[in-house]
């Protein structure tokens, strides 16, 4: 059976009669600003994606501490007079991380990601609270036993200690972070310039 072709159009614009052309102004205009945001979210969210596939922090507690427990730790090569000024406080904090209430994948990934970070912005002392644990089920200390665990795991975390009670006691710990290549290069720089000005003098 043929098609009247003059019936197929008049049936077309028909049924296109209540539909109305976009107008200029209905058009939407992606700024530069726009580009820029997507381009920004897009390479967070792929640093995010790397991070995570490259968080090798254990995914199993080997060593339980205690609630109660005070920890400590240090690398080789840490001085003695730099180890107990971070004991006892006195240095700057520069960052707070605050993992209690938080699941397990969540503080993994917020410590690695945290630690990377700040060590790459020349930050040297951080706050963590991990909160003592003493009701955490069904094993108590869990979160404290696992950043313990995970702190010593980091080169780029050269001591820690339980902190003072005034920045949370047992609870919380100081970390100690080495220096950036870039804060290196800096200090280095310095030391060169000073040198010279000795030198003259």
């Amino acid at each position: 059976m043929l098609l009247d072709e003059n019936n197929v159009d008049d049936d077309f614009l028909s049924a296109m009669s209540d539909v109305t052309p976009l107008s200029p102004s209905d058009k939407v205009t992606i700024t530069q600003a726009d580009k820029t945001l997507a381009q920004q979210l897009k390479r967070q969210a792929l640093t995010r994606h790397i991070d995570q596939a490259n968080n090798y922090l254990s995914t199993e507690v080997t060593r339980f501490v205690k609630p109660d427990d005070l920890l400590s730790f240090k690398q080789d090569g840490v001085q003695a007079g730099v180890f107990k000024n971070l004991r006892l406080g006195k240095y700057a904090i520069e960052g707070v991380l605050n993992l209690q209430q938080t699941s397990f994948d969540k503080a993994r990934q917020r410590l690695f990601d945290a630690i990377h970070s700040n060590q790459q912005k020349g930050v040297r002392c951080l706050l963590i609270k991990h909160g003592r644990g003493a009701q955490s089920k069904p094993i108590a200390a869990y979160l404290k036993s696992l950043v313990n665990q995970w702190l010593e795991q980091m080169p780029e975390v050269i001591a820690f200690h339980s902190a003072q009670i005034h920045h949370g006691g047992n609870a919380s710990l100081y970390v100690l972070l080495k220096k950036s290549d870039q804060h290196k290069a800096h200090n280095k720089e310095l030391h060169r310039k000073n040198s010279l000005v000795k030198t003259r003098f």
